[in-house]
């Protein structure tokens, strides 16, 4: 299969194969085509020549950004359509209906759709159907309260957990997950890799959860950027890593016997070409030389090339004063929803780590959005000192406005345009990526920008909202280890114990509860494996 956007060649003649019951992960560095292989399987991206073949299979996706358009349905409602079942017991009743009245010729027909019908129906275990879906909802611990709230109503991490039940609930042949684990707490992620790995059907995984992979997959589907082929190797991640390194290495050999014999003969051509005329034997051998050098260098072999790495370095531009951020007596709840706290109050002070944790929906997000005066308390107040200056990431990205460029979204006072595209630059926007709209970004993309908006704004409190979700592990270290040095403070909410250690937490706030207590390992481990209410 071959694509291209414009002049950037996204596959060029790319193969590939996958059993009924393969289950693999799909790796490449940004930009390789990892994503886009899911458009074109859900047939939302045309191939330039060539094609995939799924054999009419029933594909469940679940996207990196989750999209829940029926805002009017309740959260069951949006669950039972994983499975068309109420869609195909309609269509029977009208058959049923049609062969009341139906004559002799009529009838053959009818009863075949029947059949049909029929069978989808006993696929989609019609009759245990809803026992399995109780269960699904009971593994992934949504809470019943949940069932009859409409979609709209959900928080990000409750939409991205029901979105992801209604996926392994639709019994598709082939799953598609992009990055599947973004909000899950341990006890779903452990009930979701079970599901996977012994799931009867395809699933195919954008992930930089390694772990998670090396649990579920049987194999490797990697996308070269540079030749723009796709390799399959059996084994998990990390057998991947060393059959990969292993090619390199003997890539290399290769690269540098060619580049020897190129050498080799470009020195007997350019000899040639100074040899007398009358030496016609030399230019002879010379001509011969030149078209099998030419021949080299069409074949020659090119090298992976060693794509740049997110830089930041972030520092504010004043002290704050010692106690940045107060909330006091703060009460909030949406209409028609109970509160999500009452009387909530809590100091943050200088230089520290506050970690905000909580089962999903119990309002952490909420909270900082009160804090940004996003949203407005029903009682209580947020107090800043007048020395804090205060930057946000917020977990969906919603402050990047879709419609306006990559440098539109990054301008920040005091800022040249030359500067700011020093700094886009550092987040891997180069020339005229600054110039493509935002809606066009994959989330990793945008996920770079928000970052890139809070090392502008040099603040010395940051807010920040789950900020590794779209990130590749090597990022996530990289700003991790930013975050660390940090001069200033932070408040972060975050599902990864792994980047929640790396920047250092003080202190954590539980909620519902309001309770603030110092941080350990143990409590993040106790939180992150059991139900806060359990813990404390």
């Amino acid at each position: 299969m071959n694509l291209a956007f414009g002049t950037e060649v996204i596959y060029e003649d790319a193969e590939f194969q996958m059993n009924d019951y393969d289950k693999a992960g799909i790796v490449g560095v940004n930009g390789a085509g990892k994503t886009t292989l899911f458009r074109i399987l859900l047939k939302e991206q045309e191939l330039d020549s060539g094609s995939i073949t799924t054999h009419n299979s029933r594909i469940g996706y679940l996207p990196q950004e989750i999209v829940l358009e029926d805002g009017d349905s309740t959260v069951l409602e949006y669950l039972q359509e994983g499975r068309p079942i109420g869609r195909l017991e309609a269509e029977l009743n009208q058959i049923y209906q049609k062969l009341e009245q139906a004559d002799a010729s009529e009838q053959a027909p009818l009863l075949a759709r029947m059949e049909k019908i029929q069978t989808r129906l006993e696929f989609f275990d019609y009759y245990k159907a809803e026992s399995i879906l109780l269960d699904i909802i009971d593994r992934m611990e949504i809470d019943v309260d949940l069932l009859e709230m409409p979609l709209n109503r959900l928080s990000g991490g409750q939409k991205s957990k029901i979105a992801f039940a209604r996926v392994l609930y639709s019994k598709s042949e082939i799953l598609l997950l992009d990055e599947p684990t973004n909000h899950l707490d341990t006890a779903t992620k452990k009930f979701v890799t079970e599901f996977l790995r012994n799931y009867k059907g395809m699933v195919l995984i954008i992930s930089h959860d390694v772990t998670f992979l090396n649990q579920i997959i049987n194999k490797i589907l990697f996308i070269n950027k540079v030749t723009h082929k796709i390799s399959v190797y059996d084994g998990d991640y990390d057998t991947y890593k060393k059959k990969y390194a292993e090619e390199q290495r003997l890539r290399e050999r290769v690269i540098v016997q060619e580049e020897k014999e190129i050498r080799e003969l470009e020195e007997f051509v350019r000899r040639a070409k100074q040899a007398s005329r009358t030496n016609h034997a030399i230019k002879r051998m010379g001509q011969e030389r030149a078209l099998r050098l030419e021949k080299k260098r069409r074949r020659q072999h090119s090298r992976e090339r060693i794509y740049r790495r997110v830089r930041m370095d972030i520092h504010p531009v004043r002290e704050s004063g010692d106690i940045p951020l107060q909330a006091e007596n703060l009460s909030f709840h949406y209409p028609g929803q109970p509160y999500l706290y009452k009387d909530l109050s809590f100091q943050i002070n200088k230089g520290e780590r506050f970690l905000v944790v909580g089962e999903n929906g119990v309002g952490k997000s909420t909270l900082l959005k009160l804090i940004m005066g996003i949203l407005s308390p029903d009682t209580g107040k947020v107090r800043f000192h007048p020395k804090t200056d205060v930057a946000y990431y917020a977990q969906e990205l919603e402050q990047l406005d879709l419609q306006k460029t990559v440098i539109e979204n990054a301008q920040t006072e005091g800022y040249t345009v030359k500067q700011l595209r020093s700094v886009l630059s550092n987040f891997l926007f180069y020339e005229d990526d600054i110039n493509k709209k935002a809606e066009v970004l994959s989330p990793g993309e945008k996920a770079r920008i928000a970052l890139c908006r809070i090392l502008l704004q040099k603040a010395n409190l940051l807010l920040l909202d789950e900020p590794t979700n779209h990130l590749d592990p090597e990022t996530q270290s990289i700003i991790g280890g930013n975050f660390n040095l940090f001069e200033g403070t932070i408040m972060v909410v975050s599902h990864n114990p792994w980047f929640v250690e790396q920047i250092g937490i003080n202190r954590v706030l539980i909620l519902p509860a309001g309770k603030v207590v110092d941080y350990s390992r143990e409590l993040l481990e106790y939180y992150y494996d059991l139900n806060i209410e359990e813990v404390f």
